[in-house]
């Protein structure tokens, strides 16, 4: 099995192209939902962040407010820092969960869905494949505008927030252009799941783990052999 690093930037349509690979099959697993899932009450990073932050960033049920907590760190980038050092942690401890459970049900492959997968750089190196969702700015400008209602001018300051998807498509494997039809775009999805689907990249990993398996398993049959008495 071998790890592909999805990511692209907001309103690029990486969301939609994350439903494509599940409807085809592919195992994905979604940074976001393990981040959500890592601050739920009684975890580590939730007393954590209730720590740094206080109690305004609580719901009344004790959840995190992520609303607040978005907003308070947004234009604050040594408070955005301190949540990703409470964060990241224990998101990459699920991640290596989740992605072992595939291996044992013989995924050839896992996609991580991981927004800041190239501004963070902490999983790079394991990633053999890296997709950008890619669509051009004033597309990008236009779809946030209208989906979130934004002002011009609070889409743009979203959007330069944000490593700029040019740079981003530069540093990937594979860009996934999705500034015109959806039609198209679905294409080139499919497209990369065969080559991905196809490729024997995957086979080292898993030889190497049956063969430790197969040493293993001669050593203790000679434990055994040894420490059984002789007829």
């Amino acid at each position: 099995m071998f790890l592909v690093g999805l990511t692209g930037g907001i309103a690029s349509g990486k969301s939609s192209v994350i439903q494509v690979f599940q409807q085809l099959g592919c195992a994905v697993i979604d940074a976001d939902v393990i981040a959500r899932h890592v601050v739920q009450p009684g975890y580590p990073a939730h007393q954590r962040i209730m720590e740094a932050f206080g109690t305004e960033v609580l719901l009344e049920n004790g959840d995190i407010n992520r609303q607040v907590l978005g907003d308070l760190i947004f234009n604050q980038p040594d408070l955005r820092r301190l949540l990703n050092t409470i964060t990241h942690p224990e998101i990459r401890k699920e991640m290596i969960k989740e992605t072992f459970k595939y291996f044992l049900r013989g995924y050839r492959y896992v996609i991580l869905d991981i927004p800041l997968l190239f501004e963070t750089k902490k999983l790079l190196k394991y990633m053999k494949h890296t997709v950008v969702v890619y669509c051009d700015r004033d597309t990008q400008l236009a779809r946030l505008m209208q989906r979130n209602k934004l002002s011009r001018k609070d889409a743009e300051a979203r959007i330069a927030a944000q490593l700029p998807l040019k740079d981003k498509a530069r540093l990937a494997h594979h860009v996934l252009d999705n500034s015109g039809e959806w039609s198209i775009t679905k294409r080139q999805v499919i497209l990369l799941h065969t080559k991905l689907e196809r490729s024997l990249e995957y086979l080292p990993l898993r030889l190497g783990v049956l063969t430790g398996l197969a040493g293993i398993a001669s050593l203790l049959y000679l434990l055994i052999r040894c420490l059984l008495p002789s007829p």
